[in-house]
C-alpha cells in the first residue's frame, strides 16, 4: 500500500514520518516549494514540527502529481476551510487508477454546506472509500512515538481494516468503527468548547470551572450528534470525551490557548493574524451553532463561544450567564 499525506503542518508530517517508519511508502505533499525545500534540508519541519527528524528517505515535494501518483491511500492534513479546494486539485492530479481511500486528518465542519470532511472528500473525490482519523493526538507527540491511541472510522470496514493495520504501532494505536458522523461531529464540536475551556483559564478561573465547561460541553456534543444520527457511545470514546479533555487542557492545544488569550482581553483578530497554525475552533462556532438551530438542538456553551468571538460579548459576562441559566436535572 502506498500512500500520499497531503498537508506540510504539524499533523501531516507526523502522520507523513509515522507511515515511512511503518514501511508504508509515504510522500508528503506540501504546498509551498520554498517551505517544501526548508523541510528537505533540514529534514526536519522546524515551523511547524520542531525537534522531531525525519528519516532521511522520507519524499517530500511540492509537486501535487508527483505526491499522489501511485498512492492507493490519500490522507488530508490540512484545514477544514482549504479541503474542498485541495481535493479539487487531487482530482485533477490523479492519473490512471484512482486511490483505494481517502482518509481526512482534519477536524471541521464545510462553511457553506456545514458537511463534515468525509462528504467534501466523498463529493470531489467520487467512488473512493472516505474515512475520518480522529482522537486525543496531539502532533507534537505523535512526532515523538508518545503512547497515542485514535480512532478511524469509515464504512468500508475490511478497507478500515487494512489502514487500521497500516497505521498502527507500537506507540499509536487505532480503534476502527463505521460511525463516521460520531467521530467527525466530536472532533469539530470539541474544539469550540476548547476555546471556552481556554476563555475560562484566561480569566483565572481554576479546576472546577474547567471540569464543568468539559462535561456540560460532553452533553452538547452528545445532544447535538445523535440528533444526526450518531452513536452517544462514540462521543464517549477516543474522539469524543478523550480528544476532549486532551484539546481542553493541553499546553499544546491551539483552540484552549486562542481562547485563554481572549480571557485575558485580546481581540479574536489580533489574535489570528499573529498565528500560523489555525484554530479549528474559531471558523467551527458559528457553524456548530447553526447546525444545532437548524435541528433544535440547545448548545448554550457553543452559543456563548460565538457571543464573545463574533458579537463582542464578554467573556466574564458570557459565562456569568450560563452559571445564571434557570435549574435543570442532570439528563445531558
Amino acid at each position: 500500500m502506498k500512500a500520499a499525506v497531503l498537508g506540510g503542518g504539524g499533523w501531516g508530517t507526523a502522520i507523513a514520518r509515522l507511515l515511512h517508519r511503518k514501511g508504508v511508502p509515504t510522500a508528503l505533499w506540501v504546498r509551498r516549494p520554498e517551505r517544501a525545500a526548508e523541510i528537505v534540508r533540514d529534514r526536519e519541519n522546524r515551523r511547524y514540527l520542531p525537534g522531531v527528524p525525519l528519516p532521511p528517505d522520507l519524499p517530500i515535494t511540492s509537486d501535487l502529481r508527483e505526491a499522489v501518483a501511485g498512492a492507493q491511500v490519500l490522507l488530508f492534513a490540512v484545514p477544514s476551510f482549504a479541503l474542498r479546494e485541495v481535493a479539487r486539485e487531487v482530482r485533477g492530479a490523479l492519473a490512471g487508477r484512482p486511490p483505494l481511500a481517502a482518509v481526512s486528518l482534519a477536524k471541521g465542519l464545510e462553511r457553506d454546506t456545514l458537511r463534515p470532511m468525509t462528504g467534501v472528500l466523498g463529493e470531489e473525490l467520487p467512488g473512493v472509500s472516505t474515512f475520518a482519523l480522529s482522537g486525543p493526538s496531539h502532533a507534537e507527540e505523535v512526532g515523538r512515538d508518545e503512547p497515542t491511541a485514535v480512532a478511524l472510522a469509515g464504512k468500508d470496514l475490511d478497507l478500515g481494516a487494512e489502514l487500521q493495520r497500516a497505521l498502527m504501532t507500537d506507540r499509536f494505536r487505532v480503534y476502527l468503527t463505521d460511525d463516521v458522523g460520531g467521530v467527525e461531529y466530536g472532533a469539530a464540536i470539541k474544539n469550540v468548547i476548547a476555546l471556552a475551556a481556554g476563555i475560562s483559564d484566561g480569566l483565572g478561573f481554576g479546576d472546577n470551572a474547567k471540569a464543568a465547561l468539559v462535561t456540560r460541553g460532553l452533553a452538547e456534543t452528545v445532544r447535538l450528534a445523535v440528533r444526526l444520527g450518531c452513536r452517544p457511545e462514540t462521543l464517549y470514546g477516543l474522539s469524543g470525551l478523550g480528544d476532549l479533555v486532551a484539546t481542553c487542557t493541553s499546553r499544546h492545544s491551539r483552540n484552549r490557548a486562542v481562547g485563554e488569550r481572549i480571557g485575558r482581553g485580546e481581540k479574536i483578530e489580533e489574535i489570528l493574524a499573529g498565528m500560523e497554525m489555525v484554530a479549528e475552533g474559531v471558523h467551527a462556532a458559528p457553524l456548530v451553532r447553526a447546525l444545532a438551530r437548524a435541528h433544535g438542538v440547545e448548545v448554550p456553551i457553543t452559543e456563548a463561544v460565538c457571543a464573545i468571538l463574533y458579537e463582542g460579548a464578554s467573556p466574564r459576562g458570557k459565562l456569568d450567564e450560563l452559571m445564571a441559566r434557570p435549574p435543570k436535572e442532570e439528563r445531558g
